[in-house]
């Protein structure tokens, strides 16, 4: 993605450019619509999410002042309402493995490297809350520990830690799937 371009398109659209914020929305759409996904597990869920985050985005936009990248704050804005929406339903949906594998977007070159990836991904959602945004952030998302940390609005160390803590767990459960 463009960053430099990402930037301009979103100062414009700041400034009322609906052409801009259009443009935007439809450039990112796909990777809001996976974080949503990563976090909830259904299609349905991730959809309703992802457009929660559009219109959340469409009124958050005027205040747009490039302090940080636009996509970390994209970024943060689609953390934040994926969260909310969860703790408002107060579940986390379980997907089916077939589902997964449909689901998973082939334009990123993303696909199920082992067959336990689904339960992997069912065993990342069933985390405490903050290791398991560690975790959907740093690998689902492929963020530095240090965007991450900007994401959920805390220290680069407390990303690290809880990615740690949440890999011992992972192994535990992990293993008793085996």
């Amino acid at each position: 993605v463009d960053e430099e371009g990402d930037q301009t398109l979103a100062l414009r659209a700041a400034g009322g450019c609906r052409a801009s914020f259009a443009h935007l929305l439809e450039r990112h759409y796909d990777r809001v619509y996976r974080l949503a996904w990563r976090w909830c597990g259904s299609r349905a869920t991730a959809e309703d999410v992802a457009q929660e985050v559009a219109v959340k985005l469409a009124s958050a936009i005027r205040s747009y002042r490039a302090d940080a990248a636009f996509t970390t704050w994209l970024h943060r804005i689609a953390y934040t309402t994926t969260v909310d929406f969860l703790r408002r339903n107060q579940r986390i949906i379980a997907t089916e493995p077939s589902e997964i594998v449909r689901l998973i977007d082939a334009r990123d070159g993303a696909e199920l490297e082992h067959p336990a990836a689904s339960d992997l991904w069912e065993a990342v959602r069933s985390l405490p809350q903050q290791q398991r945004d560690a975790v959907l952030l740093v690998y689902g998302e492929d963020m530095s520990h240090a965007d991450a940390a900007q994401v959920i609005g805390c220290s680069e160390k407390t990303v690290s830690w809880h990615v740690h803590e949440a890999k011992k767990k992972l192994k535990v459960l992990l293993e008793a799937i085996d």
